[in-house]
Protein backbone atom coordinates (compact mmCIF):
# COMPACT_ATOMS: atom_id res chain seq x y z
CA UNK A 1 0.00 0.00 0.00
CA UNK A 2 1.30 3.89 -0.89
CA UNK A 3 0.44 7.00 0.53
CA UNK A 4 -0.95 9.11 -2.49
CA UNK A 5 -0.74 13.00 -2.49
CA UNK A 6 -4.20 13.68 -3.61
CA UNK A 7 -3.84 17.42 -3.18
CA UNK A 8 -4.65 17.81 -6.92
CA UNK A 9 -8.15 16.29 -6.53
CA UNK A 10 -11.54 17.47 -5.76
CA UNK A 11 -12.09 16.71 -2.58
CA UNK A 12 -15.33 16.99 -2.74
CA UNK A 13 -16.01 14.31 -5.21
CA UNK A 14 -15.51 11.99 -2.38
CA UNK A 15 -16.88 12.04 0.68
CA UNK A 16 -14.61 10.95 3.87
CA UNK A 17 -15.57 8.45 5.83
CA UNK A 18 -16.16 9.03 9.31
CA UNK A 19 -13.69 8.93 12.19
CA UNK A 20 -14.22 6.25 15.01
CA UNK A 21 -12.09 6.44 17.99
CA UNK A 22 -11.17 3.10 19.62
CA UNK A 23 -9.58 3.56 23.06
CA UNK A 24 -7.33 1.08 24.83
CA UNK A 25 -7.54 -0.40 28.41
CA UNK A 26 -8.92 2.35 30.91
CA UNK A 27 -9.93 4.47 28.29
CA UNK A 28 -8.50 7.48 27.18
CA UNK A 29 -8.65 10.05 29.71
CA UNK A 30 -9.58 14.26 29.44
CA UNK A 31 -5.69 14.88 28.78
CA UNK A 32 -4.89 11.50 25.85
CA UNK A 33 -4.99 13.06 22.23
CA UNK A 34 -8.24 10.82 21.51
CA UNK A 35 -10.10 12.67 23.38
CA UNK A 36 -8.82 16.11 22.74
CA UNK A 37 -9.06 15.05 19.06
CA UNK A 38 -12.89 14.26 20.07
CA UNK A 39 -12.97 17.74 21.54
CA UNK A 40 -11.73 19.61 18.58
CA UNK A 41 -13.46 17.19 16.15
CA UNK A 42 -17.22 16.71 17.27
CA UNK A 43 -18.02 14.73 14.14
CA UNK A 44 -15.49 11.98 15.60
CA UNK A 45 -16.92 9.12 17.26
CA UNK A 46 -16.00 6.84 20.14
CA UNK A 47 -16.53 3.27 20.90
CA UNK A 48 -17.72 2.93 24.49
CA UNK A 49 -16.79 0.07 26.60
CA UNK A 50 -19.03 -1.14 29.42
CA UNK A 51 -16.01 -1.96 31.53
CA UNK A 52 -12.41 -0.20 30.62
CA UNK A 53 -10.35 -2.37 33.15
CA UNK A 54 -12.20 -6.16 33.66
CA UNK A 55 -11.61 -6.53 29.59
CA UNK A 56 -13.04 -9.53 28.40
CA UNK A 57 -12.32 -9.69 24.49
CA UNK A 58 -15.59 -10.92 23.26
CA UNK A 59 -17.35 -7.97 25.04
CA UNK A 60 -14.64 -5.96 23.61
CA UNK A 61 -15.10 -6.92 19.88
CA UNK A 62 -18.90 -7.22 19.93
CA UNK A 63 -19.10 -3.63 21.16
CA UNK A 64 -16.56 -2.61 18.22
CA UNK A 65 -19.32 -4.12 16.22
CA UNK A 66 -22.22 -2.46 17.75
CA UNK A 67 -20.06 1.09 17.57
CA UNK A 68 -19.54 0.96 13.29
CA UNK A 69 -22.87 -0.54 12.67
CA UNK A 70 -24.19 2.73 14.66
CA UNK A 71 -22.41 5.03 12.09
CA UNK A 72 -24.00 6.01 9.39
CA UNK A 73 -21.82 5.36 5.90
CA UNK A 74 -17.82 4.05 5.55
CA UNK A 75 -15.96 4.47 9.05
CA UNK A 76 -11.86 5.37 9.56
CA UNK A 77 -10.58 3.30 12.87
CA UNK A 78 -8.28 5.33 15.22
CA UNK A 79 -7.48 2.67 17.85
CA UNK A 80 -4.78 3.46 20.44
CA UNK A 81 -3.09 0.26 22.59
CA UNK A 82 -5.18 -2.59 23.44
CA UNK A 83 -7.69 -1.06 21.47
CA UNK A 84 -5.28 -1.98 18.18
CA UNK A 85 -5.63 -5.64 19.12
CA UNK A 86 -9.51 -5.35 19.70
CA UNK A 87 -9.71 -4.15 15.78
CA UNK A 88 -7.49 -6.89 14.69
CA UNK A 89 -9.88 -9.48 16.92
CA UNK A 90 -12.89 -8.04 15.20
CA UNK A 91 -11.56 -8.42 11.62
CA UNK A 92 -10.91 -11.46 12.49
CA UNK A 93 -14.32 -12.57 12.88
CA UNK A 94 -15.54 -11.31 10.00
CA UNK A 95 -18.60 -9.47 11.56
CA UNK A 96 -21.19 -7.97 9.21
CA UNK A 97 -19.54 -4.32 9.82
CA UNK A 98 -16.04 -4.99 9.14
CA UNK A 99 -16.71 -4.04 5.31
CA UNK A 100 -17.55 -0.36 6.14
CA UNK A 101 -14.17 0.32 7.24
CA UNK A 102 -12.20 2.01 4.86
CA UNK A 103 -8.99 2.11 6.79
CA UNK A 104 -7.42 2.17 10.24
CA UNK A 105 -4.87 3.96 12.41
CA UNK A 106 -3.35 1.36 15.02
CA UNK A 107 -1.56 3.25 17.67
CA UNK A 108 1.32 1.44 19.88
CA UNK A 109 -0.23 -1.89 19.95
CA UNK A 110 0.91 -3.78 23.42
CA UNK A 111 2.78 -6.83 22.90
CA UNK A 112 0.68 -8.93 25.62
CA UNK A 113 3.54 -12.12 25.84
CA UNK A 114 6.79 -10.47 26.11
CA UNK A 115 6.79 -7.12 27.21
CA UNK A 116 6.80 -6.82 30.95
CA UNK A 117 4.76 -4.12 31.74
CA UNK A 118 1.56 -5.79 29.86
CA UNK A 119 -1.30 -6.81 33.04
CA UNK A 120 -2.42 -10.32 33.26
CA UNK A 121 -5.84 -9.07 33.38
CA UNK A 122 -5.75 -8.95 29.43
CA UNK A 123 -4.95 -12.59 28.84
CA UNK A 124 -8.32 -12.69 26.31
CA UNK A 125 -6.92 -10.63 23.97
CA UNK A 126 -4.58 -13.44 23.24
CA UNK A 127 -3.34 -15.45 20.96
CA UNK A 128 -3.24 -12.40 19.18
CA UNK A 129 -4.29 -12.64 15.71
CA UNK A 130 -1.87 -12.76 12.58
CA UNK A 131 -4.01 -12.37 9.66
CA UNK A 132 -3.46 -9.99 7.20
CA UNK A 133 -6.52 -7.00 8.06
CA UNK A 134 -8.98 -6.54 5.10
CA UNK A 135 -8.53 -3.18 5.03
CA UNK A 136 -5.66 -0.73 4.57
CA UNK A 137 -3.79 0.28 7.69
CA UNK A 138 -1.02 2.55 9.43
CA UNK A 139 0.77 1.15 12.94
CA UNK A 140 2.41 3.65 14.68
CA UNK A 141 5.17 2.37 16.97
CA UNK A 142 7.66 3.89 19.18
CA UNK A 143 11.13 2.63 19.68
CA UNK A 144 10.93 2.83 23.81
CA UNK A 145 7.55 1.41 24.77
CA UNK A 146 7.68 0.04 27.69
CA UNK A 147 4.55 -2.47 26.78
CA UNK A 148 5.97 -3.33 23.47
CA UNK A 149 9.13 -3.52 21.42
CA UNK A 150 9.78 -1.96 18.15
CA UNK A 151 10.41 -5.36 16.80
CA UNK A 152 7.57 -7.07 18.11
CA UNK A 153 5.23 -3.62 16.51
CA UNK A 154 7.16 -4.23 13.16
CA UNK A 155 6.52 -8.29 13.02
CA UNK A 156 2.81 -6.99 13.64
CA UNK A 157 2.65 -4.68 10.61
CA UNK A 158 4.17 -7.29 8.30
CA UNK A 159 1.69 -9.99 8.98
CA UNK A 160 -0.84 -7.46 9.21
CA UNK A 161 -0.17 -5.98 5.88
CA UNK A 162 0.31 -2.62 7.94
CA UNK A 163 2.41 0.23 6.97
CA UNK A 164 4.92 0.91 9.69
CA UNK A 165 5.94 4.52 11.46
CA UNK A 166 8.45 4.43 13.45
CA UNK A 167 7.30 7.78 16.13
CA UNK A 168 10.63 7.49 17.61
CA UNK A 169 11.10 7.48 21.41
CA UNK A 170 7.76 8.54 22.11
CA UNK A 171 6.63 6.15 25.28
CA UNK A 172 2.99 4.37 24.80
CA UNK A 173 2.03 7.54 22.64
CA UNK A 174 -0.26 8.37 25.66
CA UNK A 175 -0.74 11.17 28.27
CA UNK A 176 2.27 9.41 30.51
CA UNK A 177 4.16 9.81 27.70
CA UNK A 178 3.56 13.25 27.35
CA UNK A 179 1.64 13.50 24.56
CA UNK A 180 -1.29 16.22 24.66
CA UNK A 181 -3.06 16.47 21.42
CA UNK A 182 0.11 14.85 18.82
CA UNK A 183 -0.52 17.11 15.83
CA UNK A 184 1.99 14.19 14.63
CA UNK A 185 -0.22 11.48 14.70
CA UNK A 186 -3.28 13.88 12.64
CA UNK A 187 -0.71 13.92 9.99
CA UNK A 188 -0.32 10.51 10.10
CA UNK A 189 -4.18 10.58 9.86
CA UNK A 190 -4.50 12.68 7.30
CA UNK A 191 -2.28 11.11 5.23
CA UNK A 192 -4.50 7.56 5.56
CA UNK A 193 -7.29 9.45 4.55
CA UNK A 194 -5.46 10.73 1.67
CA UNK A 195 -4.73 7.06 0.61
CA UNK A 196 -8.86 6.45 1.32
CA UNK A 197 -9.62 8.86 -1.05
CA UNK A 198 -7.09 8.18 -4.02
CA UNK A 199 -8.86 4.46 -3.82
CA UNK A 200 -12.04 5.59 -3.83
CA UNK A 201 -11.45 8.23 -6.66
CA UNK A 202 -9.82 5.74 -8.91
CA UNK A 203 -13.02 2.90 -8.29
CA UNK A 204 -15.32 6.06 -9.01
CA UNK A 205 -13.63 6.44 -11.92
CA UNK A 206 -12.88 2.80 -12.90
CA UNK A 207 -16.63 1.67 -12.55
CA UNK A 208 -18.16 5.08 -13.82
Amino acid sequence: MEFTNTSVMDRDTVADPAVLIVPGWAGSGPAHWQTIWEREHPEYRRVEQRDWHNVYRPEWVARLEESVLSVSGEVVLVAHSLGCLAVAWWAATKGCAWGRVRGAMLVAPPDLISAPGCLPSLASFTPVPRSALPFPTILVASRNDRYGALDAAAQLAAEWGSILVDAGAAGHINTDSGHGPWPEGQVHLQRLMSCIRYRATAASSFFG
